[in-house]
C-alpha cells in the first residue's frame, strides 16, 4: 500500500488555485492511499478550532470524506498552523501528530518533523518560535475574541515576512549538525521534513551508515508529494490542474 507525505500547502482563501489542486489530489491520489501525512503549514494561518470560513468548511468536508473511505490521516503542526487542535482533527477523522515523530516505512524507522525547529542558525526566529509555542501564550491567544485573533495572526505574518526579507538565504535553512543530532537521538537513518520550501533528497552519513534527509516542497506553484510504497520512496512534482478551459 501507498503512504503519501505533503507539507506547506499554506491553504488560504486568497489562493483558490492551491485549494483546487488539493481537492483534486485528495480525489485522484490520496483516496487510493493507505495513509496521508500532512507535515505542517497545511493552512497559511490557524487562529483556533472555533474559527469558521468557507475554505475551512470545504477542507474539513473533503478530509472527512477521505478518512471515512478508510484512509488514515495524520496532521503535524507547522509554524503557521500550530494552533490546530484535537477538535479539528477529531472532526475530520485525523490524528494530531507530535513534532517530532517516528514511524516505520518499509521496515525502516523514519523521523518526521515540520523542520522549523532545525533552523537554529536563525536565532531571532528560534526566540519567536519559543514564545509562540509556549502553552501560556497559546492559552492567552485562544482566549481572545476571533476578530482580535485574526488581527494578531495578520500582524504576525507581516512581521515574519518583513524579517525574512532581510535575512540571508542560508540562515533560514536547517542546521546540518542539528539534523544529525535529531536523527541520532531518535535512532533513524531517514528524516522527512518540510518548512524550508527547498524540495530535495539529500544523502547523508549518520554514525558511519548511509542516511537520507528528504525535504518536501511547498505548493506555491506545483504539487509536491512524497510517495512511499513497496517500490521505495519517490519525491514527485506535479503541475496544478488546468483551469483555463
Amino acid at each position: 500500500m501507498t503512504t503519501l507525505f505533503i507539507s506547506d500547502l499554506h491553504l488560504d482563501e486568497t489562493r483558490p488555485d492551491i485549494s483546487r489542486a488539493f481537492f483534486e489530489f485528495l480525489r485522484d491520489d490520496a483516496s487510493k492511499a493507505q495513509a496521508l501525512y500532512i507535515l505542517g503549514d497545511f493552512f497559511e494561518s490557524w487562529i483556533g478550532d472555533d474559527d469558521r470560513s468557507t475554505l475551512i468548511d470545504e477542507v474539513s468536508l473533503a478530509l472527512k470524506a477521505l478518512t471515512d473511505s478508510g484512509v488514515a490521516l495524520y496532521i503535524m503542526h507547522g509554524n503557521r498552523d500550530f494552533l490546530i487542535g484535537q477538535q479539528f482533527c477529531a472532526a475530520v477523522g485525523g490524528q494530531l501528530l507530535s513534532d517530532p515523530s517516528v514511524i516505520q516505512i518499509n521496515g525502516e524507522a523514519t523521523l518526521l518533523m515540520h523542520g522549523d525547529s532545525l533552523c537554529s542558525d536563525d536565532q531571532e526566529y528560534m526566540q519567536f518560535r519559543k514564545m509562540l509555542r509556549s502553552p501560556q501564550w497559546q492559552q492567552d491567544a485562544l482566549a481572545k475574541p476571533l476578530e482580535e485573533r485574526r488581527a494578531i495572526a495578520k500582524h504576525l505574518r507581516m512581521m515574519s515576512s518583513e524579517a525574512n526579507s532581510n535575512k540571508a538565504e542560508d540562515i533560514m535553512d536547517v542546521n546540518l549538525d542539528d539534523v544529525s543530532r535529531a536523527m541520532q537521538s531518535h535512532q533513524c537513518q531517514r528524516l522527512i521534513h518540510g518548512h524550508t520550501h527547498r524540495p530535495q533528497r539529500h544523502p547523508m552519513t549518520i554514525d558511519g551508515q548511509p542516511a537520507e534527509r528528504i525535504v518536501l516542497g511547498d505548493w506555491d506553484r506545483a504539487v509536491w508529494v512524497l510517495r512511499a510504497n513497496n517500490d521505495g520512496l519517490k519525491l514527485e512534482q506535479h503541475p496544478f490542474p488546468n483551469t483555463s478551459a
